[in-house]
């Protein structure tokens, strides 16, 4: 058996295609324009990369962006007072701080200081409640991405054997939430693994779907997961760079082997990655109907 493969960035393709008319109607008819706003504190060249991708996806789509360069010893206060004017501005449907931020500044603090309704990263503790009792505003990018890249490749959920490798809030908690609620693309039986589970391959082996996210080269092998598996890799790792300076990547799954056992597989890159910014822009223009009373 060789995997279907599938790639996040067809995927995120078609739902930006989606975006797109529906931002242009909501703009014809209602004279709405969703409003995204980027904040990036010091200079870290990951982080640059990331708000530079965000901005270009938004002018693409036809959303409003504004960013914020901010300069490495930016106080938290200051950091605050801009966040407390972006939650008062009505141009700004969502605001994203982009994380990590540097030491001095505590990141829980500048994140619950944003607006719920503008969390677009989905992150504020009121809608990770609300996602908890199955009445989201906003899913978290990542997880969202991951169950649309199920829904939209044909993969059953419903009554399958998840496991998740991670127990993250940003991926690992989230996903394995959304997949055990009585909706579409979930009702799942979810089982969460971490470092300190006991015989993970014990868990990986029954799991009709697989999504890792453990942060760590090759920490699935092929003898750890059975025939017929679909496998979401979620992981980002770095084994070095080309000649050339391009870094080599690579996920959390040893792709070349699972690739032979599994039903369905997400590559690294072109898996998982590009749905993250699609689904911040799903956000966006979901937090601009909501304020326009239209969602």
């Amino acid at each position: 058996m060789t995997a279907q493969i599938i790639r996040g960035a067809d995927v995120a393709k078609q739902i930006r295609a989606e975006l797109k008319e529906e931002i242009a109607e909501l703009k014809e008819k209602h004279n709405v324009v969703p409003g995204l706003v980027t904040i990036l504190v010091g200079a870290d060249p990951a982080s640059q990369v990331y708000v530079g991708q965000k901005e270009k996806t938004a002018g693409d789509l036809g959303v409003y962006s504004e960013r914020y360069d901010l300069p490495e010893d930016t106080s938290q206060e200051d950091l605050m007072a801009l966040v407390d004017r972006l939650n008062k501005d009505p141009k700004i449907n969502g605001i994203l701080v982009q994380l990590p931020l540097p030491k001095h500044i505590d990141e829980n603090e500048v994140l619950i200081a944003i607006d719920p309704k503008k969390d677009v990263d989905g992150f504020h503790p009121v809608n990770i409640g609300k996602l908890m009792i199955g009445e989201p505003d906003y899913l978290p990018c990542t997880p969202h991405g991951i169950q649309q890249l199920l829904i939209r490749s044909g993969v059953q959920t419903e009554g399958a054997e998840v496991v998740v490798v991670g127990r993250s809030n940003i991926v690992g908690k989230p996903i394995a939430n959304m997949l055990l609620q009585k909706k579409e693309g979930a009702n799942a039986t979810v089982t969460i693994c971490h470092t300190r589970t006991k015989d993970m391959a014990f868990h990986t082996r029954r799991a009709d779907i697989l999504i890792v996210a453990a942060g760590k080269a090759n920490a699935i092998t092929a003898d750890m997961v059975k025939e017929g598996v679909v496998v979401i890799d979620v992981g980002v790792n770095q084994l070095g760079t080309t000649a050339e300076g391009k870094r080599i990547l690579c996920g959390d799954v040893d792709f070349d082997a699972v690739k032979e056992k599994a039903s369905a597989i997400t590559p690294v890159p072109g898996g998982v990655g590009p749905m993250t910014i699609t689904m911040l822009m799903l956000n966006t223009v979901r937090a601009a109907k909501l304020a326009a009373g239209l969602a």
